[in-house]
């Protein structure tokens, strides 16, 4: 449908929106959400999400674009998604369905959507350029766009407990040992998995009648190496469920996570599962075991949530399209500096990407009043989120080190970064150093994601310091709270 885009306020580029909400009050019902380009032929499936509250009667409610009007249904309380010509997509995202009287077409270049009451408008959104396949997410709060289907996650909080903090190459053989220790379940997510001893515990645990299921990114930067695609035939091969994700339905640019649920425990890293990785023969990474209840449910059911749409396709049929690449694994040796070890936490979180992880770590940053200390492998810009809250953090007086990765492959861009943060430091006076990482033979490079701030919450997980991190791919990290363990990832 060509349609006339109606004015927007504020829209930043392509892609962008921004939802206008008239004074609807508390008690009348809001647009919530659109969705005007699906993938299917015709832009079948289009709909609008209503937030109807209880008691509320929408006979006399109606929904325009400025050229249609259409009268709406009755509808029970919640989030309703109202649709002239389909309910496949509004189910698939999970929202119950009603059909319009009436059709209403949104233009995929933009427009103004209103609720109007007896004809008068009571709420509104506007959106611009509408990405294909991505839903307008208006609520109360900051519009954005979101692709069909993916989750809208909150934190998930556990209370005090005990972890096992553990860091890599040191603790190299603990990832398997979690996995090969199953006796009921194993929920492997992934970004690449290369690791042999990893994939026989994952056989070995399903031949005994463990439940195993595997998901990792279908197509990694550089491409699948031949060594993955053997593995996930041999796990295919011996009936373990395995699926990779992308595709054209995919979610997220890329499924970066880095856990194992096992049983009633919840391992999570910044580490692959490669020998590099989890192997302990390269990379320093930082880890953490965990059975506080909370957790491990939650993040079981970002597993499922994310394995059970349809951008998570079986090996078995993903296989066909693969052309594997060369990848030499790593080789490394590094002796033992830290022990892993059980240590006390006053509480945990659970975050994950793009839902709730940014906003999360900017109010940590933000809330700073001593120390901050950053191990990662690199940093997007200058204008990133996080470098910009850690700059505040310093103006405030909080004492900031950096330390980023010397790898040949980003040794040049975090040099200029390093210069640039201890060049403005010294320029204002800041508590802040940037260093590249030495490692003097105690590992190969630095791949950690990692953050302690104040002594006393350590931030573990798969979550580089980069937008696209942050806001296009799934992560999944913990907050761990609590001296004991913001000690351990300090003296690291």
């Amino acid at each position: 449908m060509c349609c006339a885009a109606a004015a927007c306020l504020a829209v930043a580029g392509p892609g962008a929106g921004v939802g206008l909400a008239a004074d609807a009050g508390a008690d009348s019902p809001n647009i919530a959400a659109l969705y005007p380009n699906p993938v299917a032929e015709g832009d079948a499936s289009e709909f609008v999400v209503l937030d109807v509250p209880e008691g509320t009667d929408l006979s006399n409610y109606q929904l325009t674009d400025g050229e249609s009007t259409v009268t709406l249904p009755a509808v029970d309380p919640g989030e309703v998604a109202l649709t002239s010509d389909g309910t496949r997509a509004a189910t698939l995202a999970g929202y119950r369905t009603a059909p319009l009287d009436g059709t209403l077409r949104l233009s995929n270049a933009g427009e103004t959507v209103r609720l109007l009451r007896n004809g008068t408008a009571v709420d509104e959104a506007s959106y611009r350029n509408a990405p294909e396949s991505e839903i307008f997410v208006v609520g109360r709060d900051t519009p954005r766009w979101r692709p069909l289907g993916a989750t809208d996650r909150s934190v998930v909080a556990a209370g005090p407990g005990q972890v096992r903090a553990f860091v890599l190459p040191d603790a190299g053989g603990l990832p398997s040992r979690v996995v090969a220790r199953a006796e009921d379940r194993i929920l492997l997510g992934g970004y690449t998995l290369t690791s042999e001893r990893v994939t026989r515990a994952l056989v070995r645990a399903h031949r005994r009648g463990v439940t195993v299921r595997v998901l990792v990114d279908g197509g990694p930067v550089g491409g699948m190496s031949r060594r993955q695609v053997a593995r996930l035939d041999g796990l295919a091969d011996a009936g373990v469920e395995v699926q990779v994700v992308g595709g054209p339905r995919a979610r997220y640019r890329f499924h970066h996570a880095k856990y194992a649920v096992v049983d009633d425990r919840a391992l999570a890293t910044s580490e692959n599962w490669k020998p590099a990785g989890v192997g302990g023969r390269g990379s320093r990474g930082w880890g953490v075991v965990t059975n506080q209840t909370a957790v491990v449910e939650g993040l079981a059911e970002t597993f499922r949530a994310d394995a059970g749409w349809k951008d998570a396709i079986p090996w078995q049929r993903a296989r066909e399209g693969v052309e594997p690449v060369e990848a030499d694994p790593a080789s490394g040796r590094y002796g033992q500096q830290f022990e892993s070890k059980t240590v006390p936490v006053e509480g945990t979180r659970l975050l994950v990407a793009p839902d709730n992880a940014e906003s999360t770590i900017l109010d940590i940053i933000g809330n700073a009043t001593d120390t901050i200390d950053i191990e990662q492998v690199s940093i997007g810009t200058r204008r990133q989120p996080f470098v910009q809250a850690t700059l505040a953090a310093a103006r405030r007086g909080v004492r900031v080190r950096i330390l980023l990765s010397s790898a040949w492959y980003t040794r040049e861009e975090n040099q200029q970064l390093v210069d640039w943060l201890n060049e403005r430091a010294s320029r204002e006076s800041l508590p802040l150093e940037a260093r590249l990482a030495k490692p003097r033979g105690k590992f190969e490079k630095i791949h950690t994601k990692g953050v302690v701030v104040d002594g006393g919450q350590a931030i573990v997980g798969s979550l580089n310091w980069n937008n696209n991190s942050a806001r296009n791919n799934r992560e999944v990290l913990l907050v761990l709270e609590g001296e004991a363990v913001g000690s351990y990832y300090e003296r690291v």
